[in-house]
C-alpha cells in the first residue's frame, strides 16, 4: 500500500470513529428529561380537568408528545449507531431523519387539534380556574426550562461537532412547550385580573402557531435529506469553483453532495487532472478541501487528460489511461451529454456517463503546463 493510500485508510478509520455514536451520551439526558416531563405531565392532566382550562390541557396533550418524541429519539439513536450489515452500507443512520420527519408531522397534526379546539373555546367561551391555571403554568415553565436545558446538551454531545436532526425534533417540541406555558401563565394572569376567559383559548392558538412553525421546519429539513438535496448553506457552484481551481485540475463535473443523515454529508465527483500530474495527489488535495469544508466522506474519480482545453469554443477534453486502469473519456465543451468513453484501448467507444448531471467547472487560468 502506497503512503498515500495507507494515509487515506487511516482518515477513513478516524471518520468511522468520529461518526459513530457515543455511548450514553445523548441517551443519559432524553432519558432523565423524560422521565421529568412523564411526571410533571400526569399531575397536569388533573389540573387541566380540575381548571376547566383548555391551555392546561393542550399543554399536557404536547407534554404526552414531548415524552413520546423523546422516546423515539432514544429508540432511534439506539438502532441507528449498529454498525453496517447486509445491504445497509450505511447503517440505519437515517432512522434519525425519519424519527425528526414523524417528530414534525406529529406537531402539525397536534396543532390542527388544538386550534380547532381553541376557536370552538372562542365561540363559547367556559368558565376557567385563573388560580389554579396559574400555579400550574409556573411550575410547568420550571420544568421545561430544566428538560430544556437537558435536551439542550443532547442536542450535541461534548466532543461531537455533529448536531442530530432527531435530537432536534424532541429538542423542537419541549421548546414549543415552555412558550406554551409561558402563554398559559399570562392567560391565567388576564384572567384573574379581568375575568376575560377568552384568553384560555387565544394562549392555545399562540402555542398552535409556535407548534406550526417548529413542525414544519422540522418537516422541511428532514424532506431534504431525504431528497439528497445539498447540506443548507452549502453554495455547490462556489464548492465546485473552487476544485477546479486547485492546481493541476483540468476539469471538475458530476458533483453530488448530499446528507447521509444530519452533520453527516457525502460528496462524489469525477475530476480530470492536467496530463503527466499526479492523480493521486491531487485527489488527496481535493478531499483536504472538501474536509475544510465539512465533507469527510468524498468519492473522487480522477483521470488524466490528454491536452488541456483550448479557449475556443469548440475544443476537447480527452480523458487518458492511467496506471490505475480508468477508462478514456472524451469530453466535448459545446454538448455535456456528448460525453464517451473508450470500452477497450483503441477498439471503440461507449457513452462515459448515461445520465450527466450538472454543470462542469473548469479553472480560469491557462493550463497548468503552460504556468509551471
Amino acid at each position: 500500500m502506497s503512503g498515500v493510500d495507507g494515509q487515506a485508510h487511516a482518515r477513513g478509520r478516524e471518520h468511522a470513529h468520529a461518526h459513530g455514536v457515543q455511548p450514553g451520551a445523548d441517551g443519559r439526558w432524553l432519558a432523565v428529561a423524560g422521565g421529568l416531563i412523564v411526571a410533571f405531565m400526569c399531575g397536569e392532566v388533573v389540573a387541566g380537568i380540575v381548571a376547566h382550562s383548555l391551555a392546561l390541557l393542550s399543554d399536557a396533550a404536547h407534554m404526552l408528545t414531548d415524552a413520546a418524541s423523546i422516546g423515539l429519539a432514544l429508540v432511534t439513536m439506539r438502532v441507528a449507531a449498529r454498525p453496517p450489515r447486509g445491504g445497509y452500507t450505511w447503517g440505519l443512520r437515517r432512522l434519525e431523519i425519519l424519527s425528526a420527519q414523524a417528530n414534525g408531522i406529529t406537531l402539525v397534526l397536534l396543532a390542527a387539534w388544538l386550534g380547532y379546539a381553541a376557536i370552538r373555546r372562542l365561540l363559547t367561551p367556559q368558565p376557567v380556574t385563573g388560580g389554579l391555571m396559574l400555579a400550574v403554568a409556573l411550575v410547568g415553565v420550571v420544568v421545561n426550562l430544566g428538560a430544556t436545558m437537558l435536551l439542550a446538551r443532547a442536542r450535541r454531545p461534548a466532543g461531537s461537532a455533529r448536531r442530530s436532526l432527531n435530537v432536534e425534533g424532541a429538542f423542537a417540541h419541549v421548546l414549543t412547550d415552555l412558550y406554551a406555558f409561558i402563554a398559559t401563565a399570562v392567560a391565567a394572569i388576564v384572567v384573574l385580573a379581568t375575568g376575560y376567559t377568552r384568553a384560555d383559548p387565544i394562549a392555545t392558538l399562540v402555542v398552535v402557531a409556535l407548534m406550526l412553525y417548529a413542525g414544519a421546519g422540522l418537516i422541511r429539513a428532514s424532506g431534504r435529506i431525504f431528497l439528497e438535496a445539498a447540506p443548507a448553506g452549502l453554495d455547490l457552484a462556489e464548492l465546485g469553483s473552487a476544485m477546479a481551481a486547485r492546481p493541476h485540475v483540468a476539469e471538475v463535473h458530476d458533483l453530488h453532495v448530499w446528507e447521509i443523515t444530519s452533520g453527516m454529508p457525502a460528496a462524489s465527483a469525477h475530476v480530470l487532472v492536467a496530463a503527466g500530474q499526479d492523480c493521486h495527489g491531487v485527489r488527496a488535495d481535493l478531499e483536504r478541501l472538501l474536509a475544510g469544508r465539512g465533507i469527510t466522506h468524498a468519492t473522487l474519480q480522477v483521470d488524466h487528460v490528454t491536452r488541456e482545453p483550448h479557449d475556443d469554443a469548440h475544443g476537447d477534453l480527452q480523458a487518458a489511461d492511467h496506471e490505475d486502469g480508468h477508462d478514456h473519456a472524451r469530453l466535448h465543451d459545446s454538448d455535456p451529454q456528448a460525453s464517451t468513453a473508450i470500452a477497450n484501448k483503441g477498439t471503440g467507444f461507449e457513452p462515459h456517463c448515461d445520465d450527466p448531471h450538472g454543470p462542469r467547472y473548469r479553472a480560469t487560468t491557462a493550463s497548468e503546463s503552460a504556468q509551471e
